[in-house]
């Protein structure tokens, strides 16, 4: 079942650029009524409030701040559409022996899995309230096959994808619907490390919309999440072993 994003509340973590910058902008041109863009620091959103008016609200959030996010769930009561998109990778490349692997994996999981899972516990009464609504998880297609390159994020992201099962089923009964988002490389400055062919953030965010409001529970956003998702789906040791091969 697709759910309408017109005339609904929207938060979006992580919003101060890139592709939850995007977001935003797609879900007020697809009618939202109200998004709130959520940030760290909030003058960072300065340029969305400026572009769209009293339709985006500025709000401080940091998804590995419990109070912060208890804060955030008090202001923005109205919430109907959670997309959470806050993300951080910290480390690409090197030998499997560098420690960086596990100081940056910490910091990965901290915001990526449990800044995800303690955004949507506090979250999910506020649905239930507001009628069920939605949870939108930025996944990756490091979710469904490891990168070396991006061995603890690909670790991060793969836990959000279980997380992303988990939430569907077990909020499924307030009447909330649960999509995960699976995208390739996007023209963000957290890829720019990345030597791969990159989608631009506006592109994904309409497709990211487009499939929230077609249903799709697994959203592929970009040419390479496509072929990638298909391959997962199709034959996933044949798909690991293909980009195991990219390292190589």
């Amino acid at each position: 079942m697709g759910f309408s994003v017109k005339g609904k509340t929207a938060l979006v973590t992580g919003a101060n650029r890139g592709i939850g910058e995007a977001i935003v902008d797609a879900l007020v041109k697809a009618g939202a009524a109200k998004v709130y863009a959520g940030a760290r620091n909030i003058n960072d959103l300065a340029p969305l409030t400026a572009r769209h008016g009293a339709r985006v609200v500025a709000l401080k959030i940091d998804v590995t701040d419990p109070t912060q996010i208890a804060a955030a769930a008090a202001a923005a009561s109205d919430v109907q559409l959670l997309v959470n998109n806050a993300g951080f990778a910290g480390h690409v490349g090197g030998a499997f022996t560098d420690p960086e692997w596990i100081t940056s994996g910490r910091q990965e999981m901290e915001v990526n899995f449990f800044g995800t899972f303690a955004v949507t516990q506090v979250f999910a009464p506020v649905l239930a309230k507001n009628g069920g609504g939605s949870v939108v998880n930025i996944a990756s297609v490091a979710s469904l096959v490891s990168f070396a390159l991006l061995a603890s994020y690909s670790a991060s992201k793969a836990a959000v994808h279980s997380l992303t099962q988990a939430t569907r089923a077990m909020l499924k009964g307030q009447g909330t619907q649960v999509f995960g988002v699976y995208p390739g490389p996007i023209d963000t400055r957290m890829a720019e490390d990345i030597p791969f062919d990159k989608t631009s953030p506006a592109d994904a965010a309409r497709a990211i919309i487009a499939g929230i409001e077609a249903g799709a529970e697994e959203i592929y956003p970009d040419p390479m999440s496509q072929g990638m998702g298909a391959g997962y789906l199709a034959n996933p040791k044949e798909l690991e072993q293909q980009v195991a091969g990219m390292a190589a």
